[in-house]
């Protein structure tokens, strides 16, 4: 399972046989005294590819590794738009396969796996991951792999995406730990969700493994308080109810009370975005950012939250499904609702695991 003590502030390992490497623009192999080679206007070794373009339509591998070792921190930045109509980070879609597996374990919108939802950047604060200004994307889950590790990103936006910088940095080790479970990370979308029908965040997931983290994007499609649905974890055969079973979406990301600095009708509350290191509500959107328009454009209220697993990961050991009701609430009742709602989910188990269900076209993940 994943070793949780790579994000406390402890003395690096000093296993013998560890070796560090780094793949970029400049180094794509990450061969050893093989970075920074190409030339500039500066001369040889002088900035002389710091980036990719990503052809549009084209699957770009960033990375394909020999083990064993482990990825220890992804860091991306790229336009967040173009000319052309489209949102660069849904369009992007990042995928991970692990020792030589032909189905992905990580496949993911890429500003969603980096808790951006809705095409639109925010700044992101966390232990695992950070999204710092002005759009520089860092990931800190270790990635494990025993033969292999290939990385890649697919570009389905209308054109090619220029300015592409990319680092991946990772060990290398004599000898695989056989027993430390691989990362994973699924997005899911329902626009809209069915009212009375929980939305499932993950299924169909078997074997051993710890879940490690839920990002949720969830565009309000009706008035009144979004977030009463609570965030069940089904274990180990589990079939009607949960083990797990939280008390509302905002307090599942660590808030309370809707976010508001006041539960008051006569005078408008200040709903309050956070950053935390295991939980966080850093977006909020009530207007279009993504500037394709030349008129403003006020939108259905789209909210971001996270919340990380990693003092206290979920164990599961045949089996596991994450489900969220969509319940809202007016006055002192409540109701089901009806939203659009889309989520990553992050976990560790050992391979082999079930294929992912068939990923959402370009216009199937269009946010409103």
């Amino acid at each position: 399972m994943p070793d949780l003590t790579s994000f406390g502030f402890l003395p690096p390992r000093l296993q013998p046989g560890l070796r560090s490497r780094s793949i970029t623009a400049e180094n794509p192999t990450g061969g050893k005294g093989a970075g920074g080679r190409t030339a500039s206007m500066l001369g040889p070794g002088r900035k002389g590819r710091p980036c990719l373009t990503l052809p549009a339509g084209q699957t770009t591998t960033l990375a394909d590794i020999d083990g064993p070792g482990r990825i220890t921190h992804l860091w991306f930045t790229f336009p967040d738009h173009t000319d052309a109509v489209g949102f660069v980070l849904r369009d992007i879609v990042l995928r991970a396969y692990w020792d030589g597996e032909t189905e992905p374990s990580v496949e993911v919108p890429i500003g969603d796996f980096f808790c951006c939802g809705f095409g639109a950047r925010a700044l992101v604060t966390s232990m695992p991951i950070l999204v710092a200004p002005s759009g520089g994307m860092n990931c800190y889950f270790p990635m494990p792999f025993g033969t292999n590790a290939r990385l890649t990103v697919t570009n389905e936006h209308p054109v090619d995406v220029d300015g592409f910088f990319f680092q991946i940095d990772y060990e290398l080790s004599d000898h695989a730990d056989e027993q430390t479970g691989r990362f994973h990370a699924q997005w899911r979308r329902q626009n809209p969700t069915t009212a009375g029908r929980d939305y499932t965040i993950l299924d169909n997931v078997t074997g051993r493994g710890a879940y490690v983290g839920t990002y949720l994007a969830i565009t309000a499609l009706q008035r009144h308080w979004w977030g009463e649905g609570e965030v069940k974890f089904y274990l180990d055969g589990d079939e009607e109810y949960p083990t797990i079973c939280g008390t509302g979406t905002e307090d599942y990301a660590g808030g309370a009370w809707a976010f508001q600095d006041r539960l008051s009708s006569d005078q408008e509350p200040q709903v309050l975005t956070f950053n935390a290191p295991f939980c966080g509500y850093p977006q909020r959107l009530t207007n279009d950012p993504s500037r394709q328009s030349v008129y403003a454009t006020a939108m259905a209220p789209s909210h971001g939250l996270y919340r990380w697993h990693l003092p206290d990961p979920i164990h599961f050991t045949t089996d596991l499904r994450v489900t969220l009701q969509q319940i809202g609430q007016v006055g002192p009742g409540i109701f089901e609702r009806s939203d659009d709602v889309s989520s990553v989910a992050y976990w560790y188990q050992h391979e082999p695991h079930t294929p992912f269900p068939a990923f959402p076209s370009r216009d199937d993940r269009t946010p409103r």
